[in-house]
Parts: C-alpha cells; sequence; structure tokens
C-alpha cells in the first residue's frame, strides 16, 4: 500500500509541476518536482525515477541551469537503461522510449550550446539509432533530431549538410497535425533562424533572405501564440484570485451572520484586492506593450538590414557581369594572337618534327585556355537564363565524327582511341542546337579521356523510337577508366566539383564541364543517366527526342539547303580595322594565304576615310578601337553604302552587339579567337551574297 501511495504523489506532483511551469510559478514548479522524485524514488520505479530527472532536467534547462540539467538527464538515462524493457506492456514501452528520446535530445541541444560537438555528436548517433528501430514515433522527434543535426553541421562548417538537415526539418514540421501551434511555431521560428545563417555562410544571400522572411512571419505566428498564452495565463490567475475572493466574501458573509461589526474590514478587504489587481493587470499591459513596441524596432532594424544585403547582392551581380566581360576580352584579345599565329606557322611544311610537336602543344594550351573562358561565360549565361536552344538542321554523323576528330592530340598523348558506333538506321539529317549538342558531347568525351589511359572510349548512338517526322536516339559515352566512387554520385555534377586526386594534377580542371553538360540536357528535355564502379569504368547517357529534317532527301540537297560556297576565283580586297598590332598580323597573313588582298587600318575613323577613296569587297571591323569604335563606324559606313558587308570581331562578349547586329549594321559577328574555317566561310557567303544582290540591281536598271 505504501508502494501504490508514493506512486501516486509522484504521478500528482509531476502534474502540479507542468501546471505551475504553464503558469509561470518556477520555484512551485522545481518544488513540485522534487517532491517528484522523492516519491518516485520511495515507489522505487526506474521509469518514474527518470521520469523525475528528466523533468528536472528539462526545468533546470529552461531555466538557464545548464550544468545541473546536464546533471539530470544523465541520471535520467541512467535509471531508464536500467529498466527491463523486454517486460513492459505497450503503454510502459511508449513511455520508456518517450524519456530516452526526451533526454537524448535536451542532451544534444545542452551540448551543442557549450559547443562541446563530439559529445553533441554522440547523443546524436545515439538518437538516430532509437529513430531508425522505431518507425512509430512521433513526427515532432523527428523534426527536432534533423534540426540537431543540422546545427551540429553548421558548427561543423559543413554548410550543405546543415542546410539538407534543416530542409529536412521543415518538411517534417509542415506535415504534423498538432492543435498546439505555439510549439510548432517555435519549432519553425528556430529551424528557418539556423537555415538563414547556414545559407548566409555559404554565400547563398538570395536564399538567407527567403529564409529570414519565413523565419520572421513564424516568428510573428510565435509572437501572437505566446501573447494569447500570457493572456490566458494572466486570466486564469485573475479567476483563481477571484475564486479565492468569493470563497473568502462567502466566509465573511457568514461571518456577518454572527458579527455585523465585520462588514467595513470585509468590504475594505474586497476593494483593496480589486485595486491590487487591476493595478497588476495595468504593470502586465504597460509591460506587453513595450515588449512589442521593442519587438517592432529589432523587426525594423532586420529588415533593413536585409534590405541592405539585397541590394549588396544585387549590386555584386551587376560587378561580377562587368567584371567577366572586361577580362574575358583581356583574355581573348591576346589568346586571339597566341592561337592564330600558332595555326600559321603549323602550316609551315619546313618544320621539324620537334617543333611541329611543339607548336601543336602550344595550340592545344591555347584552346585549353579558351574553352575556359567560354565555360565561365556559358555558365554565368545558364545561370541567368539567358541561354536558348536553336532549331536547325544538322548531319548528326559528320558533327559526331568531327567532334571525336577534335580529340586525336589528346588521345596521343593519353594513349587511348575512341571506337564509335552509330546504327544504321539513324536518321542522316536531324534538327537540333547543333552547337550545344557538340558541347555537350565534347564534355563527356574529354572527361572520360582524361580519367582513361592506354584504352578505349565507346561513343554510341542509338535508335529507341523511330517515326516518320521524329527519332528518340540514346546516346552514350563509355571509358575503361577509373571510375567514380558511389558517393560523388550526387555531387559530381554540381558547380565547381571535382573528384579529390592529390596524386594526379591531370585531373584538374574548373568543375564547370559536368554541370553546364547537365544543364543543356535539361534545356533539351532530358536528363543523365550515370553508371560507373571504381577502377571498372564509367559511362554517361542520356535520351534526346528530336525532329526529322525529311527536305534533305541527298546529299546534293543538303548542300544547297545550307548554302553551299564556290570558291571564289578572283582576288577580292578586304579592309581591316583592328588597333591590336598582333591580331593585324595573324588577320592578314591568314586573308593572304587564302588569296584576298588586304588593307589594314587602326580605328574606326581611318576606316571611314579609307573607303571614301577605295573600294573593298568586304570590311572586317574589330568593336573595341581608340578613336572611334566599331559601332559607329558601321552607323556612319552604313549611312554612305548598304551593301559592302562588315563583319564583326569581338573579344568580349557583348549582348547588345549580339543581339542587335542586323540593327547596327553588321552582315555577321565572330567572336575571337575564331575557327579559321567559320572566318573564311562567313566571308565568302558574305561576299557572294553581296554579288548576287549587286547583280539583282544591274538586271532591274
Amino acid at each position: 500500500m505504501r508502494l501504490i501511495h508514493d506512486y501516486g504523489k509522484a504521478i500528482s506532483s509531476y502534474s502540479l509541476g507542468n501546471i505551475y511551469c504553464l503558469m509561470h510559478e518556477f520555484t512551485n514548479a522545481k518544488t513540485s518536482y522534487l517532491e517528484m522524485l522523492e516519491a518516485a524514488k520511495n515507489s522505487k520505479d526506474m521509469s518514474l525515477i527518470a521520469k523525475a530527472y528528466l523533468s528536472l532536467g528539462e526545468f533546470e534547462k529552461e531555466v538557464g541551469a545548464s550544468e545541473t540539467a546536464l546533471h539530470h538527464l544523465e541520471k535520467a538515462l541512467a535509471y531508464i537503461s536500467t529498466s527491463n524493457y523486454l517486460g513492459m506492456n505497450e503503454y510502459d514501452k511508449i513511455q520508456f522510449e518517450s524519456i530516452l528520446l526526451k533526454s537524448r535530445i535536451n542532451l544534444c541541444e545542452l551540448y551543442l550550446n557549450k559547443s562541446e560537438l563530439d559529445k553533441a555528436l554522440m547523443n546524436l548517433l545515439k538518437l538516430g539509432k532509437i529513430i531508425d528501430t522505431n518507425k512509430k514515433l512521433k513526427t515532432s522527434y523527428l523534426s527536432e533530431f534533423n534540426y540537431l543535426y543540422g546545427v551540429y553541421f553548421l558548427e561543423k562548417e559543413l554548410y550543405n549538410n546543415a542546410q539538407n538537415k534543416f530542409k529536412e526539418a521543415l518538411k517534417i514540421l509542415k506535415k504534423i497535425k498538432s492543435k498546439n501551434h505555439e510549439k510548432i511555431n517555435q519549432q519553425f521560428v528556430k529551424v528557418y533562424d539556423k537555415l538563414a545563417e547556414a545559407y548566409a555562410k555559404s554565400g547563398k544571400n538570395e536564399e538567407a533572405y527567403l529564409a529570414l522572411l519565413e523565419h520572421n512571419k513564424y516568428n510573428n505566428k510565435f509572437i501572437n501564440d505566446k501573447r494569447i498564452s500570457y493572456e490566458a495565463i494572466t486570466k486564469s490567475k485573475f479567476l483563481i484570485e477571484d475564486y479565492k475572493n468569493n470563497v473568502q466574501l462567502a466566509e465573511k458573509e457568514k461571518a456577518l451572520l454572527v458579527q455585523k461589526a465585520d462588514k467595513i474590514q470585509s468590504t475594505n478587504f474586497v476593494i483593496t484586492m480589486v485595486l491590487i489587481l487591476l493595478a497588476i493587470t495595468v504593470i502586465l499591459l504597460i509591460r506587453a506593450y513595450r515588449a512589442k513596441r521593442k519587438l517592432n524596432k529589432v523587426l525594423g532594424e532586420q529588415n533593413n538590414i536585409l534590405e541592405y544585403a539585397k541590394n549588396e547582392a544585387i549590386k555584386s551581380s551587376e560587378l561580377k557581369s562587368n567584371f567577366i566581360s572586361n577580362v574575358t576580352h583581356e583574355l581573348r584579345t591576346p589568346l586571339y594572337g597566341v592561337v592564330g599565329i600558332t595555326s600559321l606557322l603549323l602550316k609551315n611544311n619546313n618544320l621539324s618534327a620537334s617543333d611541329n610537336k611543339m607548336l601543336e602543344s602550344l595550340k592545344y594550351s591555347g584552346d585549353y585556355l579558351l574553352n575556359l573562358i567560354n565555360e565561365v561565360l556559358q555558365f554565368g549565361k545558364i545561370e541567368s537564363k539567358k541561354l536558348e536552344l536553336k532549331n536547325v538542321t544538322i548531319n548528326l554523323r559528320e558533327l559526331i565524327k568531327n567532334n571525336v576528330n577534335s580529340f586525336n592530340y589528346k588521345l596521343q598523348e593519353t594513349n587511348n582511341k575512341i571506337v564509335t558506333t552509330i546504327d544504321d538506321n539513324v536518321p542522316k539529317y536531324i534538327k537540333c542546337d547543333g552547337v550545344r549538342l557538340s558541347q555537350v558531347l565534347i564534355n563527356l568525351i574529354g572527361n572520360s579521356i582524361k580519367f582513361t589511359e592506354s584504352s578505349y572510349i565507346y561513343v554510341r548512338v542509338k535508335t529507341l523510337n523511330l517515326s516518320n517526322d521524329s527519332v528518340r536516339l540514346h546516346f552514350e559515352i563509355q571509358d575503361e577508366g577509373k571510375g567514380i566512387p558511389k558517393d560523388k554520385f550526387n555531387t559530381i555534377f554540381e558547380e565547381f566539383q571535382q573528384l579529390d586526386e592529390e596524386s594526379n594534377t591531370n585531373y584538374k580542371g574548373t568543375g564547370l564541364g559536368l554541370s553546364i553538360t547537365k544543364k543543356i540536357i535539361e534545356l533539351f528535355g532530358s536528363e543523365i543517366v550515370l553508371q560507373s564502379e571504381v577502377g571498372v569504368g564509367t559511362t554517361i547517357s542520356f535520351d534526346l527526342n528530336l525532329e526529322i529534317d525529311n527536305e534533305k532527301k541527298s546529299e546534293e540537297d543538303a548542300e544547297e539547303v545550307v548554302g553551299k560556297l564556290v570558291n571564289l576565283k578572283q582576288k577580292h580586297k578586304i579592309l581591316i580595322a583592328e588597333d591590336n598590332k598582333i591580331n593585324q598580323i595573324v588577320t592578314k597573313n591568314l586573308l593572304i594565304k587564302q588569296n584576298y588582298v588586304c588593307k589594314v587600318v587602326e580605328n574606326g575613323l581611318e576606316a571611314i576615310k579609307v573607303i571614301e577613296n577605295e573600294n573593298f569587297d568586304l570590311i572586317l571591323m574589330d568593336i573595341n578601337m581608340p578613336i572611334m569604335n566599331g559601332v559607329e563606324a558601321t552607323k556612319i559606313i552604313r549611312e554612305k553604302d548598304d551593301n559592302i558587308p562588315v563583319i564583326a570581331l569581338t573579344a568580349a562578349d557583348i549582348d547588345y552587339v549580339k543581339e542587335n547586329y542586323n540593327n547596327i549594321g553588321f552582315t555577321g559577328i565572330l567572336t575571337k579567337p575564331f575557327d579559321n574555317n567559320e572566318l573564311f566561310q562567313m566571308i565568302q557567303a558574305s561576299i557572294q551574297n553581296s554579288k548576287k544582290y549587286n547583280n539583282v540591281l544591274e538586271n532591274v536598271s
């Protein structure tokens, strides 16, 4: 009977302590929990003792006594571990697991607050085992577990991991259907606050801003819930006091029957109590008003900080764009000279084998630097959603052949071979963005060559589905290289991610190639599939739905559609407007070797003066020149001559010129360093079209 009495006393003391906590009467709450602990020890119920220590630990944690809280929580774990879990009924098992989970969660939070990360991690791991073995746990425990793990990763500066954990916690919180809105909103406030911090520390200012907005939204809800809670507590206290007053009044009224002389005294007492209650109410209202005003001030300051951060982020983005444009211009200008002069020297048949090999290495290095610049620009365009796919007719077999042939030097260097297999029923002519498809294939093939030595790379194109107007093709690039670890599968296509290979610097690059490839394939409406095994090799594949060009029934028709260029037998005169001396030499020598007559001027003003006295078949106009730039000069030339072809040459990635070159008056535009064949093709096409136009005018006249 004594044990039953102690057990009942412990339960009642526990309930009373919880009520006192809700009423914010902390001294009475602690007294009740201590009475619960004493009664629980007398009852010799281990689970009840553990629950008493847990209650004391949570109480001490709430009032800021972290060391005392740690002691009580460790005691709770010690007693709960001695309980006979297997012999419990279902209700006792739930109580057992609840005490165990709450103790671990509180310990994790305390150790994280003290920055004792090793101890926090130990409790997180043990907490994770409990959660993994019990699928019927309350979702609030799962949310708290993910939040604490996120805080741990944040302290360890693993910001991406922290962000993932906080997002998982939010996902779980949004599924919780609980009437305790105050507690749920408080959890939202905590998670969004830490998520914003993780974003900010990883440089994701925009995401941090959005997270802080969500934090403010739920913080307002929490404050409102807290206000309602305080009002309820105040009302309850008032009702309790009112109930006491009513009892006292009743006793006084009863006493009046005995002694009417006490009536004045009783009335004074009641008036005094009412005045005290009114005074307390006024004080609470004033405190609430001040707290709200202070909170509004803090929120206003935070909003100003966020607005400033947003403006700084916009300025930073604009500065980055201008910086990239200027830097790429400065890099491309000397690269044009390096690649151009190297190409001219390679055409000299008197070179020795060693000199030829060194020049090939020099050209490869120049092409590599150019590809590096283009990757940075390409990534910027994709991120700003300015990249759009074109739909033009291409010869798929020729495209793949040219892409594969571009790796001849790299294949000799790595002692690799490329085996190309294309199904016979793959259509010859399809419509798609050939430049972007080439970029995808070159990135994937180049990546395979980089991680493979003295082996084979397989390029395969298969037909999955074929109809009269469309085809679904499967592209596959397979290598027998070193392979990719499983833990890298989710990150290898992210920006600036590389395999950690300190032993071989050949593996290093920008970390943008595969990320750009993935985004381009997504623009095509497809996705990359990765299969790899360390030491065996890697296979990367994707499927594309493409339109078939049925108008091209023969090779002759195809050449006619794209406008086959005939060799120009007579010498044509070309004016080169270019301020860079090296670029003048390179461009002039390239044209002379193709049987053109050239004249060089150093700015747009000189170009205008020259064409007033001499006739030219075409003008190559650099954009950036002193005195008068290419855009201004071309506009003036067009006022005098609307027929002469003017091809713009630029080393800068100028979107305005590229988007409006027709309105400016340019016949075409090339970015330096350009492909020589592309230059000659554009020159011949422009001259031919100009001659046809002249013939039409002559016939009309």
